[in-house]
């Protein structure tokens, strides 16, 4: 049947969607934290700046410290302490490369460690940003030691005044400051103190080392991120696997470059009113070791004997949280900083799904009924498509019977068969492909509204009720911890492969309510599809098993809205119900059809 082709093409494109996702995102998600590269194998010494306005170059390192070490044995250091976050500045190099998030847990635990997004050079995966001059020689490096001449712990409203005197008439003073949230202000000045003029060039970049494996998936971009001349422009880190790729190099007049994760990014913002020359750059050594740098140059400031040249440049290292990344774009001037979240082709959807979301959350005060909320609000936006659809199903329902008795009247004759279909369509003003193309107009809907859950972080840790403690993560009832009696989570304590089979309360919920659009109709005639949708829900039912909860009850929610609107449409279309009729198990044919009796 024409209509079972539909609704099975429609199914197919959803599962092959849903497999990739599994494949590619879901189970390689869980394992990011603990998938990392192979550990760098030497070390690669970083060159001295070069006098014609060259950056430092990308630098790797064979150091294998834990963070706490490094932390001790690097120099002395400034302390970070503010509302969101805490760390420190390395003197040595004036070098930002200590941060962790205050507000955001490694687990849903209140008491596990915070998230870590910089890190030092001497750990294994080293993350940091620095700001420079360059353009003549003896200017800052790694191995500078800066002086803290003011301030104690870099707090809000509360700057710290470092300073270099590079022995050579050339004075520089570095004021840092921050606000409450994540956003850096440094403030460089060079007194030319000398007896000839100097052309330096300010620089600024933040770099990384040693990424996770699955950093980048084909649903999300993680990677170089940044904005020029008012349009994005970004670069996968697997841009740069072939060893002397060159440098993506472009310029601009205001914007910014950065590195971002899924949740975390670290980005660096000239001046607004300069032009700058930036570049994400990638280096890979032969023994595996890899680097990563997004970095600006600004234009050369000329500074005569006696004078002074200054510049700030910004530093935001922190949570992607949209209302902050928008704060920023409105009160510092920065365009389009809120492309850090990866919205996708359809952000002309993604965007106010969010903004409705968002919404919902601050209303109802927890993300879930917020979920449930927004796909009640597009089931109403999209309910005449999807009444045309149904209402569509349900004529082509009505002329079943008389299908059949075509196909009786022409079994031997496939064209005839055809024709006479092709007159009853016509007769009857049916029409079998209507009924699939606004379900195809509400595929990139559905996606979007996934999309929206899967990249931004409010979600992230958000409790729903009973069990799920964190939207986020997979269901952490299963059958193997016997739907939580027994205190473990299989898909952090088992073997990945038992993720698979791990099946929680929220899925077995979605199968049901697959399983439940499956049986509003009646089985198809053919024995194949007929299989085919039988298997259909408990396919759904594993592959969701490791999805976050937040989808999973999105998706069962939207299941259970459907049932119910094609229930509504199919009764106001005259068209029987079945649905109770073909839940009853069949009976054998031979007690179908029993034998008439004999004449005596």
């Amino acid at each position: 049947m024409e209509r079972n082709k539909n609704v099975l093409l429609a199914i197919a494109l959803s599962a092959a969607v849903l497999f990739l996702w599994q494949y590619f995102v879901a189970t390689p998600s869980m394992k990011a934290e603990q998938a990392r590269q192979a550990t760098l194998s030497r070390q690669v010494k970083k060159t001295s700046p070069a006098p014609s306005g060259e950056l430092p170059a990308i630098a790797t390192t064979s150091d294998h410290m834990t963070r706490e070490a490094a932390l001790k044995v690097g120099g002395k250091r400034v302390e970070i302490d503010t509302p969101m976050v805490d760390g420190s500045i390395l003197l040595k190099g004036a070098r930002i490369d200590d941060l962790r998030l205050k507000k955001y847990r490694e687990t849903v635990d209140p008491k596990s460690p915070e998230i870590v997004l910089l890190a030092p050079k001497s750990t294994d995966y080293p993350y940091y940003a620095e700001f420079g001059w360059v353009g003549a020689a003896g200017m800052p490096s790694d191995s500078s030691e800066w002086t803290q001449v003011n301030g104690g712990t870099l707090a809000p409203g509360h700057p710290v005044v470092l300073r270099w005197d590079n022995g050579h008439g050339l004075v520089f003073t570095r004021t840092i400051a921050i606000d409450d949230k994540y956003m850096f202000a440094v403030t460089d000045t060079v007194a030319n103190k000398g007896a000839a003029a100097v052309n330096l060039f300010p620089y600024g970049y933040v770099a990384r080392q040693n990424i996770p494996k699955t950093a980048t998936t084909w649903v999300l971009h993680e990677g170089f991120v940044g904005v020029a001349n008012g349009s994005e422009v970004d670069a996968k880190y697997s841009d740069f696997k072939e060893a002397g790729t060159p440098p993506k190099s472009f310029s601009s007049t205001g914007g910014w470059v950065g590195i971002t994760d899924k949740y975390w990014m670290a980005a660096v913002v000239p001046p607004a009113n300069e032009n700058f020359n930036g570049q994400y750059a990638g280096s890979r050594t032969a023994s595996g070791a890899e680097a990563y740098q997004a970095n600006y140059r600004l234009d050369g400031r000329a500074i005569a004997p006696g004078r002074t040249a200054t510049v700030t440049h910004r530093l935001f290292a922190g949570a992607k949280v949209v209302d902050i990344l928008k704060g920023y774009q409105t009160s510092q001037n920065i365009p389009h900083f809120d492309n850090a979240v990866d919205w996708g082709w359809f952000f002309f959807l993604t965007r106010p799904f969010f903004w409705l979301l968002d919404i919902l959350n601050k209303a109802l005060g927890n993300f879930g009924l917020a979920i449930l909320a927004l796909t009640v609000v597009v089931k109403l936006v999209f309910f005449p498509l999807a009444s045309a659809s149904y209402r569509s199903m349900s004529k082509m329902k009505k002329l079943q019977p008389q299908m059949e008795e075509l196909k009786k009247a022409h079994k031997e004759d496939p064209q005839k068969l055809q024709t006479a279909m092709m007159e009853l369509y016509k007769r009857e003003k049916a029409n079998p492909v209507s009924g699939c193309l606004p379900i195809l107009l509400t595929i990139p809907v559905f996606f979007s509204l996934y999309k929206v859950l899967f990249v931004t972080i409010e979600m992230r840790h958000a409790p729903f009720y009973g069990w799920v403690h964190d939207l986020s993560a997979p269901d952490p009832t299963s059958l193997l911890n016997l739907f939580g009696l027994i205190p473990y989570n299989p898909h952090t304590a088992l073997p990945a492969f038992f993720s698979y089979v791990s099946i929680g309360a929220w899925p077995i919920i979605y199968g049901i309510t697959q399983w439940m659009q499956t049986k509003l109709n009646p089985p198809p005639p053919d024995p194949v599809q007929a299989k085919m949708f039988a298997f259909m829900p408990l396919i759904f039912t594993f592959m969701f098993a490791t999805f976050p909860a937040g989808l999973v009850i999105y998706y069962a929610w939207n299941n259970l809205l459907s049932v119910a609107q094609q229930w509504y449409i199919m009764r106001r279309e005259g068209v029987d119900v079945r649905f109770f009729d073909n839940i009853k198990p069949k009976k054998k044919a031979a007690q179908a059809k029993l034998p008439k009796a004999a004449n005596d």
